[in-house]
């Protein structure tokens, strides 16, 4: 528990939070041993969009989205946007990828009335050095990982050195998993862009099949920092659904709740026109 040093209030302070806001004053706090020693960043990318940009963001990617709720976009429900500091590790590594794999090519072509089919093999031998740079996996249990995922890409361009004045103003956590621990992940990632990179070495033919390959990791590094993600939490019939605005970029993740309210009543809405037209037409027929 840590006291408030604008109010004295008493904070309820998960282990995590590196900085949050005073809920009796709205005083925002950062919790400099948390940001500090084996916890204190080393790169940072702070926000680049404020509250108001990214609710407009908000508003017109969903405006036309007319079953959703009548106050899921009102600025009361959308002023409860709050920007986070996401943990992050990134991970440098120079690699080296040796494949042998085989190439397929099939020809076809009529002669006559007699169609040929010509299917042709190479050997397709691939060694390949390439370094990854930054490569992202967030380090917070609170932030769903597919979700983070889908917040890429950032601008790495933009990385910062970290200083605790950007965290004024935003709630923050620590890192919840150490490095070693979400190797897994990133080592996922890096196989994936591998396997783009050599697919654009063979594209000559109509499949390759591996035989064998070899990942090798020739070095190393990681370094830890944070990045903006603004978060909007509508409730509604008991469910929570969430919203995620990339503070850099502006990218959302998020889908929007459906009011059956509103779908019966448009659907009442057009029966009764429907059934307004007939009677019109009906009436009209009549008359002849």
């Amino acid at each position: 528990m840590s006291i408030c040093p604008e109010c004295g209030g008493e904070l309820q302070l998960d282990e995590y939070t590196s900085a949050t806001k005073c809920p009796y004053c709205d005083n925002y706090l950062i919790l400099d041993e948390r940001v500090e020693g084996e916890y204190e960043p080393q790169l940072i990318i702070s926000f680049h969009l404020d509250k108001e940009t990214c609710k407009n963001k908000l508003r017109n990617k969903f405006e036309k989205f007319i079953f959703a709720p009548t106050d899921f976009l009102s600025e009361l429900r959308l002023n409860e946007m709050k920007g986070f500091y996401v943990p992050f590790w990134f991970y440098d590594y120079d690699i080296n990828y040796d494949f042998h794999g085989e190439g397929k090519k099939t020809r076809v072509w009529t002669s006559g009335n007699t169609e040929y089919t010509e299917i042709s093999y190479f050997q397709v031998d691939r060694n390949m050095d390439i370094d990854f740079s930054r490569m992202p996996v967030d380090a917070s249990i609170q932030m769903p990982d597919d979700v983070m995922d889908l917040m890429e890409p950032y601008d790495y361009k933009q990385l910062e050195a970290f200083d605790p004045k950007y965290m004024s103003g935003f709630y923050a956590e620590k890192y919840n998993m150490a490095a070693e621990f979400l190797e897994n992940r990133v080592m996922e990632k890096m196989r994936e862009d591998v396997s783009q990179l050599l697919k654009q070495t063979y594209t000559e033919y109509g499949s390759v099949r591996e035989l064998r390959s070899n990942l090798s990791v020739m070095n190393k590094q990681t370094h830890y920092g944070l990045l903006p993600v603004w978060r909007y939490q509508y409730e509604y019939k008991n469910k929570n659904y969430m919203f995620y605005v990339n503070g850099q970029t502006g990218k959302i993740v998020g889908a929007a709740p459906l009011s059956k309210t509103k779908v019966w009543a448009y659907a009442g809405t057009l029966w009764a026109c429907l059934t307004g037209i007939l009677l019109l037409v009906n009436g009209i027929l009549h008359l002849f």
